[in-house]
């Protein structure tokens, strides 16, 4: 009996560390995620907002999951080189400029980018930095 019972608390402990422990690629995201976030609160939360609500009629909200995914591919483009162009969520036009974040590096911006895509109802998963080199590339 006695031996039955270490037998399984062993093997209870041993599958609890398997199953706690993440794997790398989680682990990365994860890193992302809270780097994004403290580069988010200082480039981009006096205007988005806290929770990504956006500024009334001035600055769209980032809690569009169809329109971040939508548009994922630009999002990069946006952050680095800001933006004049209207942009309609949920049938409302926001026509505030965008600044530039030129300063930012690509894996500043694929930093944000997970945060955002992963906050605010999003669920989208990882952004490499070089997915950033290519989408920059591409930047119109």
């Amino acid at each position: 009996m006695r031996k039955t019972l270490l037998t399984f608390l062993t093997l209870s402990v041993i599958a609890s560390i398997i199953y706690s422990c993440q794997n790398s690629d989680e682990l990365k995201q994860q890193i992302y995620y809270t780097n994004g976030r403290d580069l988010y609160i200082k480039h981009c939360q006096n205007c988005h907002g806290a929770n990504g609500e956006g500024l009334g009629k001035l600055v769209p909200p980032l809690t569009d999951t169809v329109y971040l995914k939508q548009n994922k591919q630009k999002l990069a483009c946006l952050i680095k080189n800001g933006s004049d162009t209207t942009v309609t969520i949920h049938n409302q036009d926001y026509e505030g400029k965008m600044p530039d974040n030129a300063q930012l590096f690509d894996i500043d911006i694929a930093q944000l980018i997970v945060y955002i895509t992963n906050s605010y109802g999003n669920k989208q998963g990882m952004y490499k930095p070089e997915q950033i080199a290519e989408d920059l590339k591409n930047c119109k």
